[in-house]
């Protein structure tokens, strides 16, 4: 007897999440690295055991996750593993909620804010003279864009990448530049007019980096409190604006 079309979908489903979590653990077990070539789909049919068809969609599902790339015309290999999707999937949620516009934005700085809080005494205790000179350095940047009255937020992504990036762990920066994605796709699709005053957000990292040249552990997490604060007011007092545009958003 013929099976039912939606038994049928959740069995190929079901075998595609095979596939997918048995070439991963090939990718671990062989101890590939970005860039590596992975076997060819023959034979992955081979080892696997399972179709042509099934390999394909398995290796197009994994890409999608920057798990493996498949360049046309000369193979499959072992991909970035990035958290681009990560960041497309979190801000198309955050696009889609029904309620309030200005929810989701908020809500994804506070998890910023509880990473970022969380972090900051560490980073006093370790970042060196010579880190603090370059935080320092896009600190002038900064205040020489606030006095002209332009805002920064290119600069404001350099100083925290350079901030966690003092802690020696590479997945830091990465998820905080994830999360600082996001909000910024999400603040540019809800045309949100933007946080505080460029001249007293300058003012506000200063104010970090002096408490981390001072050792000043409380000091450091006051003032990032101070500049995530001052951020969130500006969120939650600011109104919605018309009809989203959501252009270059991805």
């Amino acid at each position: 007897m013929a099976q039912e079309p939606g038994n049928r979908h959740e069995a190929e489903r079901r075998v595609s999440g095979r596939i997918q979590r048995e070439v991963m653990q090939l990718v671990l077990d062989r101890k590939l690295r970005p860039g590596d070539p992975l076997p060819t789909e023959s034979e992955l049919m081979d080892d696997l055991e399972v179709s042509r068809n099934s390999v394909r969609e398995a290796l197009k599902a994994l890409q999608a996750l920057d798990i493996v790339e498949i360049r046309h015309g000369y193979g499959t290999y072992v991909g970035q593993a990035s958290l681009t999707p990560f960041v497309d999937g979190l801000t198309f949620r955050a696009l889609t909620r029904p309620d309030d516009e200005m929810d989701a934005l908020n809500e994804i700085l506070q998890v910023r804010e509880v990473l970022e809080e969380g972090l900051i005494r560490r980073v006093a205790t370790t970042v060196s003279e010579p880190e603090l000179d370059r935080l320092e350095a896009v600190v002038e940047r900064m205040e020489a864009a606030g006095r002209e009255g332009r805002p920064f937020p290119e600069l404001d992504r350099e100083f925290h990448e350079l901030l966690y990036g003092t802690l020696g762990n590479a997945f830091v920066p990465q998820l905080l530049g994830a999360f600082w994605t996001v909000f910024r796709r999400v603040a540019l699709a809800r045309q949100w007019p933007g946080g505080p005053a460029p001249e007293l957000t300058a003012r506000r990292h200063r104010d970090i980096v002096r408490a981390l040249r001072s050792r000043d552990a409380e000091g450091a997490e006051r003032a990032m409190t101070d500049h995530f604060s001052g951020i969130e007011a500006a969120v939650t007092g600011a109104p919605a604006r018309g009809r989203p545009d959501a252009r270059g958003v991805f």
